[in-house]
């Protein structure tokens, strides 16, 4: 193996670009991949823009954290992983004797870590796998025949598995997701596969209806130019959704989520909204008559990672769908470009 790698190394906002670096070194207890396939997804796109709170101005680092690789270094302390693997490697870690991380909800860790956000990611020919990570059970096998940008996706549907139990999405549920981005549409498919009865997508863009549409979407509704309560009310026959999914970083999206709420109704806040514009009008009398619950997720821990690989290997969902444009890593900046530009469900980078 060669010393140096290219990476594609984050300076500033807007200034992402392809260097030659050395190959991480690993420690006796670590791992050493090779990347196959990393996502660009929103939070990587907040990076880019210089938003995101863990690239503090001076921050040089490689961004990437949605991954799938191949194992070729291994630490001498391991014998449960073998060179040759392919993995995926859930991103987060928690202190090890934290609350959170002993309850699984290692994400929610105050000191949680977490590759590609404040160490190195997978933006890389190559990554470490750091020791708590291969301790805490974030490296997880695949099968050699997936694809490895799908394979990836394991991370952004534990995210959306996260919210869907947080709100209970089952047989018989009406649930409108707002907002049909990549993320939605996973929300789309999730809630069909949990069988839900009608899954209504809300969305301003008509090429992103369009699209959620031919996914399996059963109505879609342009929430500027159409009346998004009355279709609710007219699909559930006056009762209101039992789930609404806030899949938008959109205040508008989430104050009417109470108003299309039947009794009884779960609303999760899975988009979060700008840090500097993030308070909403809440009619709190609304939650109380119609005992609502009202919950956010943020993330995913090891162990939604977990269920979400289950899932994948299940072949209960196909998620290769998503998957719309892929791009050499020395292609960079036309891979984030067609990440922003709205067309695509998910962009892929190949190291």
């Amino acid at each position: 193996m060669k010393d140096t790698m290219r990476a594609a190394v984050y300076h500033g906002p807007e200034n992402i670009r392809i260097e030659e670096v050395p190959v991480p070194q690993i420690g006796q207890d670590e791992i050493l991949v090779k990347v196959l396939s990393a996502n660009i997804c929103g939070t990587d796109l907040r990076i880019l823009h210089g938003h995101h709170r863990k690239y503090p101005d001076g921050t040089v680092r490689i961004p990437g954290h949605e991954m799938a690789g191949k194992i070729v270094k291994v630490g001498k302390n391991l014998y449960k992983y073998k060179l040759g693997d392919h993995v995926f490697i859930a991103p987060n870690m928690g202190d090890g004797d934290s609350r959170e991380t002993i309850s699984g909800n290692n994400n929610l860790d105050p000191n949680y870590r977490a590759i590609g956000i404040n160490l190195d990611g997978a933006f890389a020919e190559y990554m470490r796998v750091p020791a708590e990570a291969v301790r805490q059970g974030n490296v997880m096998q695949i099968s050699p025949d997936e694809d490895p940008a799908v394979a990836a996706l394991i991370e952004p549907l534990a995210c959306v598995l996260r919210g869907q139990n947080a709100v209970g999405v089952r047989s018989g549920d009406i649930v409108v997701i707002m907002g049909a981005g990549p993320i939605g549409v996973m929300h789309m498919i999730v809630a069909k596969a949990r069988g839900a009865d009608r899954v209504l997508v809300s969305e301003p863009l008509e090429l992103r209806r369009k699209q959620a549409l031919e996914l399996g979407a059963d109505q879609v509704v342009d929430p500027v130019n159409e009346d998004l309560s009355f279709k609710v009310q007219k699909v559930s026959e006056g009762r209101g959704a039992n789930v609404i999914i806030v899949a938008a970083p959109s205040k508008f999206a989430q104050e009417s989520a109470l108003q299309i709420a039947a009794i009884g109704g779960r609303i999760n806040l899975f988009g979060g909204l700008p840090k500097n514009d993030s308070l909403i009008r809440f009619d709190s009398n609304i939650v109380h008559y119609k005992e609502l619950l009202v919950t956010g997720t943020t993330a995913c821990s090891t162990y939604d990672c977990l269920q979400a690989a289950d899932l994948v290997r299940s072949g209960r969902i196909d998620l290769g769908i998503l998957v719309t444009k892929r791009f050499q890593l020395s292609e960079i900046k036309q891979a984030f470009e067609a990440a922003e530009d709205g067309t695509n469900l998910r962009v892929s980078l190949i190291p």
